[in-house]
């Protein structure tokens, strides 16, 4: 493996050396220290001369960067195969497309992002004309998650290429007519040709590695071979502030991702304003990257700066390089020959000297142009560097200027994000200074226009050409035909239907059990992707190590302290469980990866991720948008769920609004099952809809959310109701009423009707024995299993109504009939029930863990907040009494009774 800490001699390369003799003995000294004593020895000296040299105040660049130079120097660029003029001409009708595409969309205020394409034009011209692989390439193709605000550019390039009209590009960010583009890279608005949703930013960063490693993953498996598939990521400097863009930067390395390229643009501007202003952000993540272990390269200047390195003689340019913030290089962009030679060069002899040889043209074209990022000689020996390196990740900082090549108003200036528009006349200088064949009178009404040399002009079939030699156009999403998975055996999800016993069973058992039986299958069984956040054996799923092996691509180099039991931990280069540590973030990554590879690399994949509830929806909700957004299929498990029955954990753990955030998001599909064999119907049915024969009109682009406890309970037997199974997956059904409860009312006795969602069922299902025993009340229950599907269900025959058809909400169709009023339950907050009382007919109240949660027992906890049996008995009297079923005494009588 190459030593990624290691300073490049290609760097080395480029610094003047005033004595090489001396030089040599240098080096020749530490080789014999090295031979005779070993490279310890020598390492242990390097490191004393290097603090002496701090000590004396020596300036060195740190151990963990190099000079401000491009990595390869000029020299050692391999010639870029292919036209370059030709190549020239394609970028340059693709930033005037992109440009004149948000110009023209400002008219209806809809915005736009021109200054960040204009900065990484020609990274990803370089990549789409030699490097990225399409779909029809070997494996999979090349995975791009490309830079969101430079989503015109790709459009630009598609609609040269005959993948967009004009049509299309005129309705960019305006896409409820149907033939929009949406603003940004997003599969499900435009699903043929997004893979990736990227600008929630540190997403995409985050994601992209856990999507390299998942493609190791499924190589190591034996599911498919995606050794040919190299995953991009373009980044902006700027959003490498966020803490998910550097969050899992040691996993690439220490999993020797060498699969994966970051490209960060380093336009040296954020949003408002300079990254870095009094310091310099190649460097300080050049010094993160290579100390995480990644490969690093530097592509900064482009080759106007050739000759200004020639000149350097005494080393005084590099060093100067160095000194300079990154907001005084942009103002350099901004001010002319005269400014610069007074503040860059000025301060030092040296270089004094060396200006007196350059032009003032020369000074601009350097200061003004030049960077290793707009030029495609620079970033195809980047590019090339890091597709052949071995045995780490690489990232290329290259710096660009933020609006190159669209006038003085738009580059390095602070406020170039926000600006969303061209003028006329600006436009006429861009098309100057590009080259373009376009006549001042094809500006009809000042409006610009768009520019394409002709479907079978040369520039067309030149990209063209250029594509189908890398496997088919790219960025494309494309869902191969797969047949639908077979269902496993109904053995397995029967199993829970004859319940329990006298034996306590969690739900999270239970679904553990159930999983434990699927992977079994022959069929399916090795598609299932069991993902953890370091807390398998809190969820009972130590028995899975052994048997399925936890993923680790070197295998297991040491002897587990506790291979002599039965569930000892084993890790596999073909391990099925992905055990991330303690990072729900990581795991999410991974869910995504695994839940989109049906669409990435045509294998269907199951993914399960189970957390603790409160850390799921609550930490990562911005994944699950984005798992959303990625037409993500697979399970989401929340256990320990609940408010109250984590026993002693206390507010940080006790989640009473996981159900809340969930329906918040149109993908998920969230279901909260009080008992087994209730888990077992929704996931066979979660099984049908994303992997088997969907119904027609289903959306196969969901993902289910399931709440699961750890609180030992009996479980029942499946009831012999009609049509439970529809019931259960519909959110609702009836699970007992007072008589097959074993209760005979007296006639005529009040009736209520309990919802409980979860483990609320059992305190309604004791606080229907207090109430015919104690109060002589017939209560029926219900179990509610979605109070947000049963929602959707009834936002959707709202909609049927307003266009005049009739359409009863399930809701509504299954409690018809039902006497008395209605009382729901669930262990969240109030708001979870009460999404569907404006459509029960009957009277309605509910009762939630509404606030903080707090430690004690379970009982104590439900007591606190009024969800207990007891306090259910007492708000069903109170509903009875305002209606006058029951004396309003008995509510004040049944609180002093139960101390309430």
């Amino acid at each position: 493996m190459t030593d990624p800490n290691a300073i490049q001699p290609s760097a080395l390369d480029q610094l003047p050396d005033r004595d090489p003799e001396e030089t040599a003995e240098w080096q020749a000294s530490l080789d014999a220290v090295a031979k005779a004593a070993g490279p310890h020895r020598a390492a242990y000296l390097m490191r004393r001369t290097l603090e002496r040299a701090e000590g004396a105040g020596i300036a060195l660049p740190k151990l963990l960067e190099t000079d401000y130079v491009n990595s390869i120097p000029t020299a050692a660029e391999p010639a870029v195969p292919g036209d370059e003029a030709m190549e020239q001409r394609i970028t340059a009708w693709n930033r005037w497309n992109a440009a004149a595409m948000v110009t023209r969309g400002s008219k209806y205020g809809v915005g736009g992002h021109i200054a960040t394409f204009a900065s990484a034009a020609w990274l990803y011209e370089t990549g789409f004309n030699h490097f990225f692989k399409g779909k029809e390439a070997d494996g999979s193709g090349d995975q791009l998650y490309i830079q969101g605000h430079a989503s015109p550019g790709i459009y630009a390039r598609a609609f040269l290429d005959g993948r967009l009209n004009e049509e299309q590009l005129d309705n960019f960010r305006r896409e409820s007519g149907g033939n929009g583009l949406p603003s940004y890279p997003h599969p499900r608005r435009l699903p043929w040709l997004w893979e990736f949703p990227t600008v929630s930013m540190g997403l995409g960063p985050l994601s992209a590695i856990y999507q390299a490693r998942f493609n190791r993953y499924l190589t190591n498996r034996a599911i498919k071979d995606t050794s040919a598939s190299h995953v991009w990521a373009f980044l902006g400097d700027g959003e490498m502030d966020e803490p998910e863009s550097t969050a899992a930067l040691a996993l690439a390395a220490r999993e020797e991702l060498d699969n994966l390229t970051f490209v960060i643009n380093c336009n040296l501007q954020r949003l408002d304003g300079p990254v870095r202003a009094n310091f310099k952000i190649v460097q300080e993540l050049e010094a993160q990257f290579r100390g995480a272990g990644w490969n690093v390269i530097k592509t900064l200047w482009g080759t106007a700066w050739d000759e200004l390195f020639r000149l350097d003689t005494t080393g005084a340019l590099v060093r100067r390089l160095r000194q300079v913030p990154d907001a005084q290089i942009q103002t350099y962009q901004t001010r002319d020959a005269a400014y610069i030679r007074q503040d860059f060069f000025g301060g030092d002899p040296a270089l004094v000297e060396m200006a007196k040889l350059l032009s003032d043209d020369k000074i601009l074209e350097c200061f003004h142009l030049s960077r290793g990022g707009h030029e495609s000689r620079k970033v195809f020996a980047a590019y090339k560097a890091a597709v052949e390196h071995k045995g780490a990740p690489t990232v290329i900082l290259a710096q660009t200027v933020k609006g190159h090549t669209l006038g003085e108003g738009f580059a390095s200036k602070n406020a170039n994000h926000q600006m969303k528009k061209l003028s006329v006349d600006e436009f006429k200088n861009m098309r100057d200074l590009l080259e373009l064949p376009i006549k001042d009178s094809d500006f009809v009404d000042g409006v610009v226009p768009y520019g394409h040399p002709g479907a079978d002009s040369p520039e067309v079939r030149y990209l063209q050409e250029r594509r189908a030699a890398l496997g088919g156009p790219a960025p494309a999403r494309r869902v191969h035909p797969v047949a639908p998975l077979p269902a496993p055996a109904q053995k397995a999800f029967t199993s829970f239907d004859k319940g329990s016993g006298s034996q306590n069973v969690a739900t999270t058992m239970a679904f553990v059990r159930l999983v434990k039986d699927l992977v079994r299958d022959k069929e399916t069984g090795k598609r299932w992707v069991p993902i953890v956040p370091d807390e398998a054996r809190t969820f009972g799923m130590e028995s899975l190590f052994p048997s399925l092996g936890i993923y680790s691509p070197k295998g297991q180099t040491y002897e587990p302290v506790d291979r002599d039991q039965l569930m000892y931990y084993k890790e596999a280069k073909n391990g099925q469980i992905l055990n991330e540590g303690i990072t729900e973030a990581g795991s999410m990554a991974d869910f995504i990866a695994a839940s989109t590879s049906y669409a990435t690399h045509g294998e269907a994949m199951i993914p399960f991720y189970i957390f603790y509830s409160m850390f799921g929806w609550q930490r990562t909700a911005d994944q699950m948008w984005q798992l959303g957004d990625q037409l993500g299929r697979g399970f989401l498990v929340g256990a320990t769920a609940g408010r109250t029955t984590l026993t002693g954990e206390g507010l940080q753990h006790a989640d009473g609004h996981s159900p809340v955030i969930a329906a918040t998001n149109p993908a998920a599909l969230s279901y909260d099952p009080a008992f087994a064999y209730e888990v077992a119907v929704i996931v066979k049915d979660g099984l049908r809809r994303m992997y088997g024969d969907a119904a027609p009109g289903e959306d196969q682009n969901v993902f289910y959310y399931l709440t699961v406890y750890n609180e030992p309970m009996p479980q029942p037997a499946k009831p012999s109701v009609d049509a439970i199974d529809e019931g259960i997956v519909k959110g609702l059904y009836r699970f007992n009423t007072a008589e097959s409860a074993g209760i005979t009312p007296e006639a005529n006795a009040p009736r209520i009707q309990l919802l409980g969602s979860g483990t609320a069922i059992h305190w309604a299902l004791k606080a229907q024995a207090l109430l015919a025993e104690e109060w002589g009340v017939a209560a029926d229950v219900w179990s509610a299993t979605s109070w947000s599907e049963l929602r959707r269900d009834a936002l959707e025959a709202d909609e049927a109504g307003l266009r005049g058809e009739e359409r009863v909400p399930f809701v509504r169709q299954a409690l018809q009939g039902a006497e008395g009023p209605v009382l729901a339950v669930s262990d969240y907050m109030r708001q979870v029930p009460d999404q569907i009382a404006q459509w029960v007919e009957q009277d309605w109240s509910s009762l939630g863990a509404d606030g903080f949660g707090l430690s004690d027992t379970r009982e104590a906890a439900r007591r606190h907040f009024g969800v207990d049996a007891e306090s259910i008995v007492v708000a069903a009297l109170a509903q009875l009494a305002k209606r006058g079923e029951v004396k309003a005494t008995a509510v004040k009588e049944a609180r002093a009774k139960y101390g309430l």
